[in-house]
C-alpha cells in the first residue's frame, strides 16, 4: 500500500437530496418481493412478473417478456414498450428513469446503469442521469449502458460492450467503449425463405 492521500472523503457523502420517487418502507416492500416473487415464478408466469411490476409503478407493455431473474431498483422509474424482452439476471439500476421503446431486446446479464458519483467531488457525490433505448434495439448479453445514453432505433449493440455515449440509430455497434461500426441492415421479408 502506498502512504497517498486519497482524493475523496466518503465521512462526507450525502445522498439525502437524492428522491427513490417513494417512501422507504415501500422501497423495502419491493425489494421484498422482487427477492422472493421473481425467482421463485416458474418461466411460463411471465403475466404475473409483469403484474407485479406494474403493481409497483412500472409502465409495461403489452406481450412484454421479463425473465426470473431480472432486478428492478426502482420500477416506479421504468417504462417497457410492447413485446420488448428483458433476460436472465439482467439489471435495471434505475436511480433515474429508464426508457426502453417497443421490440427491444435487453439480453442476459447487461446492466443499465442511471447512476454514478462525481469524480471532482471530494464528498463523492451522486450524479443521475436516465437511459433510453428507443424501438428495435437489441442490446446483447454482458453490455454495460451507462447513465445518460441513448441507444437509437434499431441499433446492436455487441456482446460485452460498455455504452458510455449516444449510439446512432440503425447502426451495429460493439469495443469498449462501444463504437458504431456498420449499418443494420434491414432484412426484405420476400426473400427469406
Amino acid at each position: 500500500m502506498t502512504n497517498d492521500q486519497p482524493f475523496v472523503d466518503l465521512r462526507k457523502y450525502d445522498q439525502s437530496w437524492f428522491d427513490r420517487g417513494r417512501p422507504s418502507w415501500y422501497v423495502l416492500l419491493w425489494w421484498f418481493v422482487q427477492a422472493i416473487a421473481f425467482p421463485l415464478t416458474p418461466q411460463p408466469l411471465n403475466i404475473l412478473r409483469c403484474a407485479l411490476l406494474r403493481l409497483f409503478g412500472a409502465r409495461i407493455g403489452k406481450g412484454v417478456l421479463i425473465r426470473p431473474t431480472a432486478r428492478f431498483t426502482y420500477p416506479w422509474k421504468v417504462t417497457i414498450g410492447n413485446y420488448s424482452w428483458i433476460g436472465d439476471n439482467v439489471v435495471l439500476y434505475s436511480l433515474d428513469q429508464i426508457h426502453i421503446g417497443e421490440h427491444c431486446v435487453i439480453s442476459q446479464k447487461s446492466y443499465l446503469c442511471t447512476g454514478t458519483h462525481d469524480l471532482q467531488d471530494p464528498a463523492f457525490g451522486l450524479k443521475t442521469a436516465s437511459i433510453t433505448i428507443e424501438n428495435g434495439a437489441w442490446v446483447a448479453a454482458d453490455c454495460f449502458v451507462g447513465p445518460g445514453v441513448q441507444i437509437g432505433a434499431n441499433a446492436v449493440i455487441g456482446a460485452r460492450s460498455s455504452v458510455f455515449t449516444n449510439m446512432p440509430s440503425g447502426q451495429v455497434c460493439w469495443g469498449s467503449p462501444c463504437r458504431p461500426k456498420t449499418a443494420r441492415l434491414k432484412l426484405d421479408p420476400s426473400t427469406t425463405p
